[in-house]
């Protein structure tokens, strides 16, 4: 059964078009839900890097047309902390622990930063930071936190090319049971 109404649908639609862009959907399955006894919530993955304002601002847009909650999550790439560790490990004024504890801190405080910079002050924002490998990771918590719609970028902090959009958005796309707004990594300021 559709989730999203025909109503909805149409107001994303209307949304696509004013804003003349390109945005692709993805919908690998639609889950049964309580009707409307949630109120929209839209997932919002930033890796606080350059590209991360507009991910979060496209997501305000659509949180203050959809009348919905905004999900904003983050996450510790696991490798990186790996490297930390046994690079440190040899110090013994380090604490991986009060790292890692700093790390979740300073995440959190950018993404309220982001959101705050943008925010029309209408719409309700929940901050998440996760530890692990970036997408497993956002798909956990769109197992959790149930979301209607993920947004998230092209490209993030590699500087890596890749051939169409980031590996994270790449594997994500593959994998997500939600529908997704994919922004371009070039798209840097909204109408």
């Amino acid at each position: 059964m559709p989730v999203i109404s025909r109503d909805m649908a149409c107001l994303l639609l209307n949304i696509e078009i004013r804003l003349g862009i390109v945005i692709i959907y993805q919908v690998i399955s639609f889950r049964k839900r309580e009707p409307m006894a949630n109120q929209f919530k839209i997932m919002s993955a930033v890796d606080l890097s350059r590209y991360s304002e507009a991910t979060v601002l496209y997501s305000q847009m659509l949180a203050k047309e959809l009348n919905a909650e905004m999900v904003m999550v983050s996450v510790i790439n696991q490798p990186e902390l790996d490297i930390v560790q046994r690079a440190m490990a040899g110090y013994g004024s380090f604490s991986f622990p009060d790292y890692l504890s700093e790390q979740r801190q300073e995440r959190e405080s950018r993404m309220q930063e982001l959101f705050e910079s943008g925010s029309p002050g209408t719409i309700r924002c929940q901050y998440l930071v996760q530890q692990g490998v970036p997408y497993q990771e956002i798909l956990k918590a769109i197992e959790k936190e149930k979301p209607n719609m993920l947004v998230l970028s092209t490209k993030g902090r590699s500087n890596i090319a890749d051939v169409v959009m980031g590996s994270t958005a790449r594997k994500i796309f593959r994998r997500s049971p939600i529908p997704m707004v994919i922004i371009p990594a070039g798209y840097d300021v909204l109408p």
